[in-house]
Protein backbone atom coordinates (compact mmCIF):
# COMPACT_ATOMS: atom_id res chain seq x y z
CA UNK A 1 0.00 0.00 0.00
CA UNK A 2 1.35 3.60 -1.08
CA UNK A 3 2.16 5.79 2.46
CA UNK A 4 -0.12 8.01 1.07
CA UNK A 5 -2.46 5.91 2.06
CA UNK A 6 -1.63 4.72 5.20
CA UNK A 7 -1.60 8.22 6.18
CA UNK A 8 -4.68 8.69 8.43
CA UNK A 9 -4.63 12.21 7.48
CA UNK A 10 -4.72 11.57 4.03
CA UNK A 11 -7.49 9.13 4.47
CA UNK A 12 -9.38 11.74 6.35
CA UNK A 13 -8.89 14.62 3.20
CA UNK A 14 -9.56 11.88 0.72
CA UNK A 15 -13.09 10.82 2.30
CA UNK A 16 -14.25 14.85 2.39
CA UNK A 17 -12.90 15.71 -0.71
CA UNK A 18 -15.03 12.61 -2.32
CA UNK A 19 -18.33 13.66 0.14
CA UNK A 20 -17.89 17.16 -1.08
CA UNK A 21 -18.36 15.88 -5.26
CA UNK A 22 -20.83 13.52 -3.97
CA UNK A 23 -22.83 15.85 -2.55
CA UNK A 24 -22.68 18.44 -4.69
CA UNK A 25 -23.78 15.66 -7.55
CA UNK A 26 -26.10 14.60 -5.62
CA UNK A 27 -27.60 18.19 -4.47
CA UNK A 28 -27.72 18.68 -8.34
CA UNK A 29 -28.73 15.66 -9.60
CA UNK A 30 -25.97 14.99 -11.70
CA UNK A 31 -25.35 11.46 -12.44
CA UNK A 32 -21.94 10.21 -12.96
CA UNK A 33 -23.16 9.89 -16.33
CA UNK A 34 -23.86 13.29 -17.00
CA UNK A 35 -20.26 14.52 -15.12
CA UNK A 36 -19.11 12.46 -17.83
CA UNK A 37 -20.92 14.61 -20.63
CA UNK A 38 -20.43 17.66 -19.42
CA UNK A 39 -16.46 17.01 -18.43
CA UNK A 40 -16.28 15.94 -22.03
CA UNK A 41 -17.07 20.06 -23.15
CA UNK A 42 -13.77 21.06 -21.41
CA UNK A 43 -11.63 18.15 -23.22
CA UNK A 44 -11.81 15.74 -20.17
CA UNK A 45 -12.70 12.21 -21.98
CA UNK A 46 -13.91 9.70 -18.32
CA UNK A 47 -16.95 7.52 -18.68
CA UNK A 48 -19.34 7.06 -16.31
CA UNK A 49 -17.46 3.43 -14.68
CA UNK A 50 -14.21 5.29 -14.80
CA UNK A 51 -15.53 8.10 -12.46
CA UNK A 52 -17.47 6.04 -10.22
CA UNK A 53 -14.18 4.15 -9.29
CA UNK A 54 -12.17 7.63 -9.19
CA UNK A 55 -14.38 9.48 -6.84
CA UNK A 56 -14.97 6.24 -4.95
CA UNK A 57 -11.58 6.20 -4.37
CA UNK A 58 -11.33 9.72 -3.27
CA UNK A 59 -7.61 10.35 -4.34
CA UNK A 60 -8.17 12.35 -6.81
CA UNK A 61 -6.39 15.33 -7.65
CA UNK A 62 -7.61 18.83 -6.62
CA UNK A 63 -7.30 20.16 -10.05
CA UNK A 64 -10.20 17.23 -10.67
CA UNK A 65 -12.23 18.59 -7.98
CA UNK A 66 -12.17 21.88 -9.48
CA UNK A 67 -12.95 20.65 -13.43
CA UNK A 68 -15.67 18.35 -11.58
CA UNK A 69 -17.09 22.13 -9.93
CA UNK A 70 -16.35 24.21 -12.77
CA UNK A 71 -18.52 21.75 -14.95
CA UNK A 72 -21.26 21.28 -12.29
CA UNK A 73 -21.49 25.51 -12.14
CA UNK A 74 -20.50 25.55 -8.76
CA UNK A 75 -19.81 29.01 -7.32
CA UNK A 76 -18.99 28.47 -3.81
CA UNK A 77 -18.19 25.42 -1.45
CA UNK A 78 -19.05 25.09 2.06
CA UNK A 79 -16.27 23.15 3.46
CA UNK A 80 -17.11 21.76 6.83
Amino acid sequence: MEARKKNPVNVEYETRAKNLLKGELKRKGITYRDLAERLKSIGIHENERNLNNKISRGGFSAAFLLECMEVLDTQTLHIV
